[in-house]
């Protein structure tokens, strides 16, 4: 475990989170392999220990080899039980009590978006549909899906955007499988709770990174990051002219465990941190200068085929989060301090 992240835990243990809500409860995450799954378990795991809080946690992947080499630090720990299952395709085959679902589950390359849509449509309707279903038979204190800001679509607006507030999709467009199947996932989620009384919360994540990002990642902010690293140009293959929202990882995990312990019955929340609302183009600038000391500039370098790269279109979306906040979250990690802090992380895995 890298320096950073295990600081990260160590705060979060600490924090005033209401552990005595999990105390002998069982998780079930899906996607656990991937950046907000793996990180989920990982808290857990750490926090099980720290208060002794009795937890089991089951961890769905496809892969276990990936799995353990992910979470590695904790592959022996008893509390972690690994549930191989390809969602697409399978039903969850474990059989005890399930208190907690946590779906994180999904297509998140916009490449991979682009040269699969349906698949990239089927994996989010058919794994949400059956975990709902699981979610029914088992009574579920909590089933929390993960979802996106991408739902929105395109806004066309300056102001802030709250939960109830929706833009245009382009339905003629490849891209726009993800966006669209997460409306409909969300969509599921609340029929389940109307129809079969399912206690559902929708965490729609701004874009997450900091410390515990995985070696593979390969979204803007990593490689952002790289390029200060290794002291080359950032280079932008569009405009950059769409407006980010970001979150730092232990600020989003800890709003996703608030949301498990919240007594709603249903509900569904933005999480971002506002001070850390720009465009891609501007936080290119912001890195290069503030994180990179101008020892490298941005470049940019449009291809005539910028589909081909599976970009999302360009959107002004800036993410109200005062339903989140009013539950007690506060965000505490900006945009200098995230990258920082994921950098000496990342650091350390390229001296490994």
């Amino acid at each position: 475990m890298y320096r950073k992240e295990l600081e990260d835990m160590e705060i979060l243990s600490s924090s005033s989170l209401p552990f005595k809500e999990y105390r002998n409860a069982v998780f079930l995450v899906t996607g656990a392999t991937g950046l907000i799954g793996s990180l989920i378990v990982k808290n857990l795991l750490f926090c099980n220990k720290r208060h002794n809080l009795g937890l089991k946690i089951v961890a769905v992947v496809r892969n276990v080899q990936k799995a353990e080499k992910i979470l590695q630090d904790f592959k022996n720990d008893s509390s972690l039980i690994f549930e191989v299952c390809d969602l697409l395709n399978e039903k969850i085959k474990y059989k005890g009590k399930i208190d907690y679902i946590i779906h994180t589950a999904a297509v998140t390359q916009s490449r991979l978006m682009v040269e699969k849509p349906v698949e990239t449509v089927q994996l989010s309707l058919y794994s949400t549909d059956r975990l709902l279903n699981l979610a029914a038979k088992r009574q579920v204190r909590c089933f929390l899906y993960v979802s996106s800001m991408e739902v929105y679509g395109i806004m066309g607006k300056n102001e802030k955007v709250g939960e109830h507030e929706l833009g245009y999709i382009d339905l003629e467009s490849v891209r726009s499988c993800y966006p669209e199947s997460k409306r409909m996932c969300e969509l599921l989620c609340n029929s389940y709770a109307a129809e079969y009384n399912v206690p559902v919360k929708i965490a729609r994540l701004a874009q997450t990174f900091g410390a515990g990002i995985l070696e593979s990642e390969n979204r803007v902010f990593a490689q952002f990051a790289r390029s200060v690293l290794k002291r080359k140009d950032i280079v932008l293959h569009t405009k950059g002219e769409s407006e980010g929202n970001y979150v730092y990882t232990r600020d989003a995990i800890k709003a996703i465990f608030i949301l498990l312990a919240n007594k709603e019955k249903t509900g569904t929340y933005n999480i971002s941190n506002e001070s850390s609302h720009t465009t891609i183009a501007k936080l290119a600038e912001f890195v290069a200068k503030e994180i990179g000391e101008d020892c490298i500039k941005v470049v940019y370098d449009i291809p005539e085929n910028s589909e081909s790269y599976g970009y999302a279109p360009d959107t002004k979306l800036f993410l109200d989060s005062a339903k989140m906040r009013q539950l007690g979250w506060q965000p505490e990690v900006g945009l200098k301090e995230s990258f920082m802090r994921m950098m000496e992380d990342l650091a350390e895995m390229e001296k490994e």
